[in-house]
């Protein structure tokens, strides 16, 4: 299967038009730096004397900016914060980014989940992570927190074109937000992609999803050693969740699209020898695939652009982003060899 250039460009510039919602476990990563002093006389513990700190969108909040940077900040969320001042950073953070996040729901008694990593390094030496905290409630919501997501999202959704359900289990996507949520997707019919890692049955009758290979894996019950176990965990993912198709991402082996057609087409990496940082991979990935399926692209090729938003972003260090015009330019630079890229079909 050949990839037709002229209709893969027409989708990538298409994602501009295409608003997304993201309902799910919303994270603040704090990066705390500094330069290391002496060893502390009250414990035996390094003094830094600080540097600077980053705040970086995590979790759900990072598939947000991902689609924040592709179209243009045509995104929102709904999740839950804390009363404390790291929900002011995190919205600070959003409105930063381009994100909308008027539909975050404050709980009082739930800190706003926050990974704190303090890093250190002497006389010119590497940075190094010393510490991480984190500040994370493990109990359940409450029934009314859950009623106020449902309320917000019976609000939003009819204003976006797709939804992304970002699920980290930390307990935002309850049962009962999960079902209302697909249940407008489909009445309203706008497009509905889960990122998850386990429990994925729980989202039945979405229209897409994006694991990894290890999570499929888990998943499924099975080792994937081959294109044939690989087509066998697909089939069992559609057959768990209902969705009309999956996208199982496989690192250097690129990506496998299963249909409910029961075909599979194998779509490899488009540049292996460039790797530099692979951070973040995924959930451009699910930005890119997720838009381009809200805004009317194929599924195969929602997924090749997917494919090549990954390998952009692998060529720089970190949590990166990629734009439109960037995915426009590398296709067009490249349009030979895309093109003669073979999509295996099984």
């Amino acid at each position: 299967m050949k990839i037709d250039i002229e209709k893969l460009l027409g989708y990538a510039r298409g994602l501009a038009d295409t608003k997304m919602l993201v309902i799910g476990d919303l994270a603040l990563d704090e990066m705390i730096y500094g330069d290391t002093e002496r060893i502390s006389r009250e414990a035996p513990v390094l003094i830094l004397r600080h540097s600077h700190t980053n705040l970086i969108l995590g979790a759900a909040s990072n598939a947000a900016h991902n689609v924040a940077t592709i179209n243009g900040g045509k995104v929102g969320v709904i999740g839950i914060v804390g009363d404390d001042y790291q929900a002011n950073d995190l919205r600070g953070a959003f409105e930063a980014a381009g994100v909308d996040c008027s539909n975050l729901v404050v709980d009082k008694d739930r800190p706003t989940v926050t990974k704190t990593r303090i890093s250190g390094s002497c006389f010119q030496s590497i940075t190094q992570q010393i510490v991480r905290i984190d500040r994370q409630s493990s109990e359940p919501i409450s029934k009314e927190t859950e009623s106020k997501i449902i309320e917000k999202l019976e609000k939003a959704i009819p204003d976006y074109d797709g939804v992304i359900l970002s699920d980290y289990h930390i307990g935002t996507l309850t049962d009962k937000v999960i079902s209302k949520a697909i249940e407008i997707c489909k009445k309203l019919g706008k497009k509905v992609i889960v990122d998850g890692q386990k429990n994925l049955e729980k989202y039945r009758g979405v229209t897409s999803m994006t694991p990894n290979l290890p999570d499929t894996q888990k998943q499924v019950g099975f080792f994937i050693k081959t294109k044939d176990d690989l087509l066998k965990a697909g089939k069992k993912l559609i057959e768990d969740t209902d969705a009309p198709y999956v996208l199982i991402t496989c690192g250097e082996d690129g990506m496998a699209l299963i249909s409910n057609n029961g075909k599979m087409v194998c779509v490899p990496v488009f540049n292996k020898s460039k790797v530099f940082d692979v951070t973040g991979a995924g959930d451009t990935v699910t930005a890119l695939y997720s838009l381009a399926l809200a805004s009317g692209a194929e599924p195969v090729y929602a997924a090749v652009l997917g494919n090549i938003a990954a390998g952009i972003v692998v060529k720089q260090f970190g949590c990166a982003t990629t734009t439109i015009d960037e995915l426009v330019e590398f296709i067009e630079q490249n349009k030979r060899k895309v093109g003669n890229i073979e999509l295996v079909e099984i």
